[in-house]
């Protein structure tokens, strides 16, 4: 199958509201919801922290144009920031106490990237972009930015100390996702609406290599040794397995296509496994998951999962995958041990209803807590992940989408 992403698909990676659906479908959780606002009562039963240790989730709302600051250490909404036009992503810096957002901006304008210091909680500098960026990615040491502009059709690369762009580089059509490797060599972009993708030498700054026939391109994932990529084609059923060129293993080998493996309709989404062993492909059409072999390039199976999965995210220690149904109310729970759904079982749920449109996933730093976005019902859900009971339910600003954690100490 060839040509652009399924007009639902598409609706989904560039407007997640794209699902109509009642903002009052959950009130048996309002009472968790006006727990959650309560500012300064930690949760008894989670740990206490040291009195300099600071922990954050920051949520883009693409809708309101902020950025919303949620504290971990005390459950509650810390601020919500005016960030840049259309937030759609965030990431925080290995290195230093700073996020960096991506605005998207508004149809034919300029998007930016806007800077913020932790410690502040505040825009410390908002660095002008090209048209449309969508993604972003860092380099090891925190020193470069990566940001593919969507509708210049290109790569950014950014000094982020000097907070400016140094670079820009020519990529395919509509690049909406990219990955650099671990080892910072090579950077991996897909182009949607292109139906491809970019291999880019970054020490060069161009791109050395192209891959086409992979129809809406949509996400990318990297092996932990840079010896690989797998990019998701959305508006198929493929994902592409690519060996890349400059990595411990490639002995001098060009990259090259190993395979393109059929999994489920519409695959947006790829979760890798901590250890590099296998990854999760979230099929938003099938409303199933499938399990890669990464090494063999195998497709072990597919499994129905829930309504329209958009996401997913492997537990630390590598035995659970959370799955995120953006057309319904719940977070899914897989055993990748037992290569099951888990059960509902008294006490420890394997589906936990959290708000409406659930579509990004991320863990506390300590692995004990899994944030939920939920895109609908503008909120976050805390799910304590040894019970998965939910502990609060944050409110955000409209259309929360991506997010990000951090944590640091103050002096």
């Amino acid at each position: 199958m060839t040509g652009s992403v399924p007009r639902s698909v598409a609706n989904r990676l560039n407007n997640p509201r794209g699902h109509s659906s009642s903002r009052n479908a959950k009130p048996a959780l309002a009472g968790l919801l006006a727990l959650g606002m309560i500012a300064g009562c930690r949760h008894p039963d989670l740990p206490q922290y040291p009195s300099n240790y600071r922990e954050f989730i920051y949520v883009a709302n693409s809708e309101s144009s902020t950025l919303t600051i949620l504290d971990v250490v005390n459950l509650r909404v810390d601020r919500e920031l005016p960030v840049g036009q259309n937030p759609v992503a965030v990431i925080a810096s290995p290195t230093r106490n700073e996020i960096y957002v991506v605005n998207a901006g508004v149809a034919g304008g300029q998007g930016s990237l806007s800077l913020i210091e932790t410690a502040k909680n505040s825009v410390a500098a908002t660095i002008p972009l090209h048209r449309k960026p969508l993604a972003i990615d860092l380099d090891a040491a925190g020193n470069l930015a990566y940001i593919a502009n969507a509708g210049s059709n290109s790569v950014s690369v950014v000094d982020l100390k000097a907070r400016r762009e140094v670079a820009q580089i020519g990529i395919g059509e509509e690049p909406v996702a990219l990955r650099l490797a671990p080892d910072g060599k090579t950077l991996i972009v897909a182009n949607q609406r292109g139906n491809s993708v970019s291999i880019v030498d970054v020490a060069a700054r161009r791109v050395r290599s192209i891959f086409p026939d992979c129809p809406g391109a949509a996400d990318v994932a990297v092996l932990p040794d840079s010896s690989k990529a797998f990019i998701a084609c959305a508006a198929g059923h493929q994902v592409m397995a690519i060996a890349l060129a400059g990595s411990s293993d490639a002995q001098g080998k060009p990259d090259r296509l190993e395979a393109s493996m059929d999994v489920g309709r519409a695959p947006v989404q790829l979760a890798l496994k901590p250890d590099g062993g296998e990854v999760f492909v979230s099929n938003s059409l099938a409303n199933s998951i499938s399990e890669v072999d990464t090494s063999k390039n195998d497709v072990g199976g597919a499994y129905l999962i829930g309504d329209d999965p958009v996401c997913g995210i492997v537990s630390h220690d590598n035995a659970l995958l959370y799955v995120a149904n953006f057309r319904s109310q719940y977070v899914t729970v897989y055993s990748i041990d037992e290569g099951k759904r888990l059960p509902d079982l008294p006490g420890l749920p394997g589906s936990v209803h959290v708000g409406d449109g659930p579509r990004a996933l991320a863990f506390s730093t300590s692995g004990m807590l899994l944030f939920v976005v939920d895109n609908r019902s503008s909120d976050v859900a805390v799910i304590r992940t040894d019970t998965r009971a939910i502990v609060a339910i944050l409110p955000t600003g409209r259309a929360p989408s991506a997010l990000a954690v951090k944590a640091f100490k103050v002096q």
